[in-house]
């Protein structure tokens, strides 16, 4: 019964002990039966493992595969068991990339940046910058290597074809390293034809290679070997998850640049590519560029990760297929395998990855994109060279160190470029030092064409600027790159044993303006004739700049009080006169009451306790005004939700869609920006359509006391090449505009409209002269159109009235090739807002523009002033709100004397009133200079100048920074 209970669902016992006694059915023993069962389970395994290695005994016949590619097989084993190293750079004797023929050359005479500290620095000390300095020396350059540096090399002992160049005391450093450029295969000027940036068949590309799609005939390399860069990893672009493998180049190009031929393979800094580098992407682009809801993803960062994690099993499955292939044809031999390597060029790159011999870059912004591909690293272990954009790193530098390998991988960062999409949205222009100081690394890139890459040091020189201490800000586009490209014991500093790749700056190359004198690469100079700016020499000093102070904390209020001013820019109602030096500046009621030696308000603010803040090298300048731009129309550039949206076939009034309140507008007035001239974009930055809105940038809303001081300020309309979009071609959208105005001339001036916000009652305040027609445009050919319907129209106003001329004001705003024109616009006295102020011919209407020294003698800025045009200086993108002060700088910087800092800054501010013809307050100019003024310290046109107080014009407050 108990038995019957068991079998029908009871527990088995635990033991035999517990088990019921019962009768034996053989004779054997019950021990003596388990002991054979056991010999022959062991006989049974001991048979099972003789069949399988017998499938591949050593006296088996050979396989009837080829031998030959079996053994070649096998040698692929070995490398894929290796694991690249730094390639040495001390000890050889000359460059693999040297061009035989070329003379040795001797720099006579720099002041050198070597790139490390002295020798018996410590790591602790060289952090904290001790042991750096400019040494006085000279440069040998022979065989494509530096050979010695050292001060009083005797020319005389060398050959008598060595080049001796003297710098005569210049700044010598190492050639600029971009780490992150799509320079070649983003060509420029832009077309759909040159375009291989991103491969757009799949997600998942690592298989596809940035070297395949370099155009050698790119100008925009030269133009970037023009900023002092001789190096940059050209990386695929950010579309896809995995975009493919990227190549380190150097920047010279074909005989003219002392190569042997005009090669891609020519253009590799490592010609034996002992590293190789992978582009990886985190969020949005991916999900915006291939997720289709119900179709495929990814659709969202959570498919991202899927996306990642997918792609690294496949390359996971690859390398232990190959890993055990390899063990078994090492053990039996690899005559008798019955199958070839298993190889897969899919994924091959990516099994790559997982051995650790491709550097990888990430382009991830955000803490939950850090975070993700952080645990990626970890589970599929390997390490990560970089992220880049990178602008949330510095929030979670602990995650990053949490990152698989020997070290945290470095932040590749713009210095202040952000706002643009969402996930740009958070950052920090101290982001550089704050990562510092968490012991992590910051590098400072271009993202080229996002920005210039001409013009990369100047990114590093702003970070500088906010905190960063000199030695990392100039080691971050230099010796960091270099070690994180594995090319440390090669490029990046000024030693023997490293490539020559030296630049001679006019200045300092932290220093606003900065401009190389000459270029080499492996030893040779890249400029036969380079031009050279006239600018006054200063020699290196003796000890380290220290860094700018950031601010510790913002108040509001209506009195303080300022000490140490050097300079005043206002009306000469508060100029600083006879004490100019040493200047008090007194702020009573959001006005400035007093420049000068202030004796009375400096007793009432010793009873009252107003606070007196003494500064070194104050300046009280104007505020600065932006015009064309986008702000108070856009939040965040990519974002809809937060963008009054395009207009290319309605006509519509900036003043009707201002949003103010934004971060943009914060950082505006933060950084002295407190006017704004906006109109509704057209199509996307930098183009315009209808009537733009003079505001306040401090103010809350429109209705705000002082939030607008023009509601209408110009007509606006857009005739670059995104006029196609709505015209379809150049000559109708000119032709349109020609049609518009002469039917507003036609009109009866007199009579009465019933709706005096349409875009006819707008033109006819352009025809009479009460308004400016604005027209975006960068090609000569189209602004040379545009002077033709000018003439035209001013002809037939003249014609059409009784008394006086017609003369349309006109203002160009963008004006790339506007040079070309200098004389014609000044003598039809067009102003021109230069927006970029420097451009880099990134579209085709800018092909011809000018990019400056060493290449080109000036640019626009140049040309422009030179002819008489009225000129000013805006932003084609709103990020550059905290960099006005220094573009006007570098206009300043590069003038060789022709404008005095007082027209530097007239270019932000009085210019734009005056190409307007905009009083810039209807209550007189001593009325505006007493609320609305910037107090720096430092000169505003310099890096480290800091803005201590803001008169925004709104109200009694004051922005004080303590």
């Amino acid at each position: 019964m108990k038995e019957m209970e068991y079998r029908k669902g009871e527990l088995p016992p635990y033991s035999a002990v517990a088990a019921p006694e019962r009768r034996r059915r053989w004779p054997v023993r019950r021990t003596r039966g388990l002991k054979f069962v056991a010999l022959a389970c062991l006989a049974f395994i001991v048979y099972a493992q003789w069949r399988q290695i017998d499938s591949f005994p050593r006296h088996r016949p050979i396989s009837k595969l080829s031998v030959e590619k079996l053994a070649e097989d096998l040698r692929v084993c070995s490398k894929l068991r290796s694991k690249p190293q730094d390639p040495i750079g001390l000890g050889r004797e000359r460059n693999a990339r040297y061009v035989d023929g070329h003379k040795p050359t001797l720099i006579k005479n720099a002041s050198i940046w070597v790139g490390e500290p002295a020798a018996g620095t410590s790591s602790e000390d060289a952090r904290a910058g001790k042991g750096f300095e400019w040494i006085e020396a000279d440069v040998l350059l022979e065989y494509g290597l530096i050979k010695e540096v050292r001060k009083g090399i005797d020319a005389s002992l060398f050959s008598s074809d060595t080049v001796v160049w003297d710098a005569k005391g210049r700044r010598l450093t190492s050639g600029i390293i971009d780490m992150h450029s799509h320079a070649g295969v983003d060509s420029l000027p832009g077309l759909n034809g040159n375009d291989d940036t991103n491969e757009m068949g799949s997600n998942i590309t690592p298989y596809v290679r940035s070297i395949d799609g370099i155009n050698v005939f790119d100008h925009q390399i030269q133009v970037i070997k023009s900023g002092g860069v001789t190096t940059s990893l050209i990386l695929p672009g950010s579309s896809n998850n995995i975009g493919g493998e990227a190549f380190v180049i150097k920047h010279a190009v074909g005989e003219p640049d002392g190569r042997n031929e005009t090669s891609i393979a020519d253009l590799l800094a490592d010609p034996d590519r002992n590293w190789r580098y992978i582009k990886m992407a985190c969020g949005e682009n991916s999900k915006r560029t291939y997720g289709k809801a119900g179709e495929h993803g990814p659709t969202s960062r959570l498919g991202e990760s899927w996306e990642f994690r997918h792609a690294f099993e496949q390359a996971a499955k690859l390398v232990q297929d190959q890993n055990d292939w390899c063990t078994l044809a090492e053990s039996v031999g690899v005559e008798r395998m019955n199958t070839y390597l298993p190889q897969d060029l899919e994924w091959e790159t990516l099994g790559a990855v997982l051995r650790g011999q491709v550097h990888v870059n990430t382009h991830c912004y955000t803490v939950p994109d850090l975070e993700a591909f952080v645990d990626h690293t970890n589970e599929f272990k390997f390490p990560i060279r970089a992220f880049h954009h990178a602008h949330q790193t510095f929030l979670v530098p602990e995650v990053l160190k949490r990152a698989w390998g020997d070290s945290p991988p470095a932040s590749a960062l713009f210095a202040d470029n952000m706002w643009y999409k969402a996930e740009a949205y958070i950052g920090s222009e101290y982001a550089g030092k704050v990562l510092y100081e968490n012991g992590l690394t910051p590098i400072y890139v271009s993202d080229n064409p996002v920005l210039n890459a001409q013009h990369v040091v100047f990114e590093a020189a702003k970070s500088f600027g906010y905190g960063l201490p000199y030695h990392a800000a100039l080691a971050a586009v230099t010796t960091a790159p270099a070690e994180r490209l594995g090319l440390g014991q090669r490029i990046g500093k000024v030693k023997p044993g490293f490539d020559a790749d030296i630049v001679v700056w006019d200045s300092d190359p932290l220093s606003v303006g900065a401009t190389p004198v000459q270029v080499w690469i492996d030893g040779t100079a890249q400029f036969d004739d380079p031009v050279e700016l006239r600018k006054p020499f200063s020699s290196a000093p003796s000890s380290l700049p220290e860094v700018p102070a950031a601010p510790d904390e913002i108040v509001s209020t209506s009195d303080v009080i300022f000490t140490g001013v050097s300079k005043s820019f206002l009306s000469p109602m508060f100029q600083s006169g006879a004490h100019s030096q040493n200047s008090t500046v007194a702020i009573s009621g959001g006005k400035i009451t007093c420049v000068g030696v202030c004796e009375e308000e400096l007793e009432i603010a010793s009873k009252s306790g107003t606070k007196v803040i003494s500064l070194q090298n104050g300046y009280l300048t104007r505020p600065f005004t932006i015009f064309g731009s986008l702000l108070g129309l856009n939040g965040i550039d990519a974002e809809k939700d937060t963008d009054n949206g395009g207009s290319p076939s309605v006509f519509s009034r900036g003043v009707d869609g201002l949003a103010l309140g934004t971060k943009k507008l914060h950082y505006a007035q933060k950084y002295g920006v407190t006017r704004a001239i906006s109109a509704p974009k057209y199509s996307g930055q930098g183009t315009h359509q209808g009537t733009s809105v003079g505001f306040r940038t401090a103010a809350k809303h429109a209705l705000d006391h002082g939030a607008i001081f023009a509601d209408d300020v110009a007509v606006h309309y857009t005739l670059d090449l995104s006029a196609k979009r709505g015209s379809t071609s150049i000559s109708n959208a000119v032709n349109e505009l020609r049609h518009k105005l002469l039917e507003a001339v036609a009109a009866d001036a007199n009579a009465s409209t019933t709706d005096p916000y349409t875009e006819t009652a707008f033109l006819a305040k352009v025809i009479d002269g009460e308004l400016p027609l604005a027209i975006s445009v960068h090609s000569a050919d189209a602004i040379a159109a545009i002077l033709k319907v000018k003439q035209v129209v001013d002809k037939a106003i003249t014609s059409s009235r009784a008394t006086g001329s017609g003369n349309i004001r006109l203002v160009l705003i963008g004006g790339a090739e506007s040079f070309l024109l200098a004389d014609e616009l000044a003598a039809a006295d067009v102003g021109v807002v230069l927006s970029p102020l420097l451009s880099y011919r990134n579209g085709w209407d800018q092909r011809r523009a000018l990019t400056g020294a060493p290449l080109t003698n000036g640019t626009a800025v140049d040309a422009l002033v030179a002819a008489g045009v009225r000129v000013a200086v805006g932003i084609e993108e709103d990020w550059l709100v905290r960099d006005v002060g220094l573009l006007a700088g570098i206009a300043y910087k590069n003038s060789q004397g022709k404008l005095s800092e007082k027209e530097a800054l007239d270019l932000v501010s009085d210019n734009v009133y005056a190409i307007l013809g905009l009083k810039q307050s209807g209550s007189g100019r001593e009325r505006e200079d007493e609320r609305e003024f910037v107090v720096f310290e430092g000169s505003p046109l310099e890096i480290g100048a800091r803005v201590r107080a803001v008169g925004g014009g709104v109200g009694e407050e004051v922005m004080v920074f303590l």
